[in-house]
């Protein structure tokens, strides 16, 4: 190399890393903007999810502590003794003939005695930060205001909070119904939308050939993966809810409600609308996983005689089936969160009574968060912060699952 070519050479490479280095730099600020803002969620949920209260109750917990237990450590004989003496005849009877005393859990006895007995009212909370940076002001602000209550560091998210149904009350509404609900949908979704999307990435990347109606196939696919989720309700309302009201509804099956009339807005037409959501998703996935096999594999198979559906089945899926996993993850994560669709279709905001079947009326944690959100009190406010958490926790557990097959099938491989 001369002189005179390496002095233009040298201030080309520093030039190079002085981009690169910038490059750098911005993929790293980028990385930590999405931190923050995550971080920012996380604060905003728990900060809500927490803190004091103050309450006020019509008969005081602790009148109820006998022997150095608590209300919540009584003996079943105890809390159907309070109940009897505490709450009228009327009343006793009906909670007995909804379903008798003998048959009822010890914390379903506890939430009676809490409901019709100690009857607490919050009538003022305050924020984690608050409470745990700000006592003094927390106590202050009681004392002036709600010198009549009790103050309390209350937990939201609690056992009785994922036990309890929904509720007109705040402190005895739960999320059971909505968490079973989110549970039925999400499983009609992946038993839909497993099937048919792998099917369909298996024959546009190992049958269909270079035809104008795949083309067309393809970019309709790719198209439909950025449709806005509110046009796929529009859709399942049309085609499920409506046009297949008598399979969605059950009354083709006998599965008619106890009003006896035929409705469409079903578990069954919520998961197949979230399963046609994520199917476009699912399919590109598992078309990108199935085109990353090498094909040296399947020539060695064909070379062997097998043919081409045993080659597809026991050498191309086997390797493709970590991507599809991963594919999978992403679409359940989108469809577990979904909340337009399920509202145009019909789901319940309020709804007392478990899903039976996938005929049932639903309601989803994410309806049920919206619900509360949209409500003018605090306290619903709380415990949609701790409905937030039961949903992140709910999405990490389903997506642990995911990752745990995803791995087990990837050392198979």
């Amino acid at each position: 190399m001369t002189t005179e070519t390496q002095a233009d050479f040298q201030p080309r490479v520093a030039q190079r890393r002085r981009r690169g280095l910038w490059w750098l730099l911005a993929f790293q600020a980028a990385t930590l903007v999405g931190i923050i803002a995550l971080g920012a969620l996380l604060y905003n949920v728990i900060n809500g999810a927490f803190g004091y209260v103050a309450v006020e109750y019509a008969v005081p917990p602790q009148q109820f502590a006998t022997g150095g237990y608590a209300l919540e450590q009584l003996h079943p004989l105890d809390l159907d003794y309070i109940l009897q003496t505490h709450v009228s005849a009327n009343l006793y009877r009906k909670l007995q003939q909804d379903k008798p005393f003998s048959e009822r859990t010890q914390p379903e006895l506890v939430d009676l005695v809490l409901r019709y007995v100690v009857k607490p009212d919050v009538v003022a909370s305050w924020t984690l930060t608050d409470s745990l940076l700000r006592p003094d002001r927390v106590r202050a602000e009681w004392e002036a205001h709600y010198p009549e209550t009790t103050l309390e560091f209350r937990s939201w998210l609690t056992p009785s909070f994922l036990a309890r149904p929904q509720s007109s009350r705040p402190e005895y509404a739960g999320v059971r119904t909505a968490v079973l609900g989110t549970l039925w949908t999400i499983a009609i979704s992946i038993l839909f939308t497993f099937p048919v999307g792998i099917g369909a990435a298996i024959y546009l990347e190992e049958y269909a050939g270079d035809r104008w109606y795949n083309r067309l196939i393809q970019t309709n696919i790719n198209n439909l993966a950025g449709v806005p989720s509110i046009i796929y309700g529009i859709l399942g309302l049309a085609v499920f809810v409506r046009m297949l009201e008598p399979l969605t509804s059950g009354a083709l099956l006998g599965a008619v409600p106890p009003d006896g009339t035929p409705n469409g807005r079903t578990i069954l037409s919520a998961g197949l609308t979230l399963g046609l959501l994520i199917l476009p998703i699912l399919i590109i996935n598992a078309q990108e996983a199935i085109r990353a096999v090498p094909n040296s594999l399947r020539y060695a198979s064909l070379g062997l005689g097998a043919t081409k559906w045993q080659t597809i089945w026991h050498h191309v899926l086997p390797e493709a089936l970590p991507g599809i996993l991963t594919g999978a993850i992403l679409a359940v994560s989108r469809a577990i969160g979904e909340t337009a669709p399920l509202v145009v279709i019909g789901a319940s905001t309020y709804i007392t009574f478990d899903p039976e079947g996938p005929f049932s009326r639903f309601t989803t944690l994410p309806v049920q968060i919206y619900q509360w959100t949209s409500r003018p009190q605090d306290d619903f406010r709380n415990i949609a912060a701790a409905a937030i958490l039961v949903l992140l926790v709910l999405l990490l557990s389903l997506n642990a699952v995911a990752i745990l097959l995803r791995n087990r099938y990837s050392r198979r491989a």
